[in-house]
């Protein structure tokens, strides 16, 4: 079951002479329950892709399909509520609400959203990523590996269609780096979700079912890694 697809996506900045295109092109379809990272450099145009998919930019032109539903056929508070209900992100900076425990971090897009939480679907989240000891502590007491944690269980609570993750190893070390990715792939097996992340660390993508690499906007190299 296609879960994500792209059909000649483009994005253009500036005009004449100025013109940049961010995306030029991109085609990607993306199953149910596999994890696909795009690796590319600074420039290359994967967060722009990201941002595309996630529908938190607008396309020049082309169209993005996730779960069914065409993004630019939403009106902007529709695709508010799509994204808070079928998007679940994982960013660089965690982007945690300090005053807040690991517990109400996790649940806060269930909150917003008004649906009722199911705790023990969340609490075996919790488990298995190895934060039961620490649901009453905040973000400013836990290493940069736990923040990743909670920011990975905030995105799976909501039993998105698929997640997106933002250089999520951005700001750890090379064997935290190992550890959040590891625990990513157990839990996204583990719980059936889909997921795509942009990285420029070759060794994280390795971790990935699947790799796609993305040069000057366009996707150039498709490789299945057999992780």
């Amino acid at each position: 079951m296609i879960i994500l697809e792209t059909r000649n996506l483009r994005k253009t900045y500036g005009q004449g002479e100025a013109r940049i295109h961010a995306l030029d092109g991109v085609d990607l379809t993306v199953e149910k329950g596999e994890f696909t990272a795009i690796v590319g450099t600074s420039g290359s145009g994967k967060s722009t892709l990201l941002n595309m998919i996630g529908g938190l930019d607008v396309p020049t032109a082309g169209e993005v399909m996730v779960d069914g539903k065409k993004l630019q056929a939403l009106s902007d508070d529709e695709l508010t509520i799509f994204r808070r209900r079928k998007i679940g992100f994982i960013f660089q900076q965690y982007n945690l609400i300090p005053m807040l425990t690991v517990w109400e971090n996790v649940i806060l897009p269930l909150k917003l959203d008004g649906r009722k939480v199911d705790e023990p679907y969340i609490l075996k989240l919790i488990e298995l990523l190895g934060l039961s000891g620490r649901m009453d502590s905040t973000p400013g007491t836990l290493s940069g590996g736990q923040q990743q944690r909670v920011a990975i269980a905030r995105a799976l609570a909501i039993k998105p269609a698929i997640v997106l993750a933002d250089e999520p190893t951005g700001n750890l070390d090379s064997k935290m780096s190992q550890d959040v990715l590891g625990l990513l792939k157990v839990t996204g097996s583990r719980f059936s979700q889909t997921i795509v992340m942009i990285t420029h660390n070759e060794e994280i993508a390795q971790m990935a079912d699947r790799i796609l690499r993305i040069e000057d906007g366009k996707l150039v190299k498709r490789q299945v890694t057999g992780a």
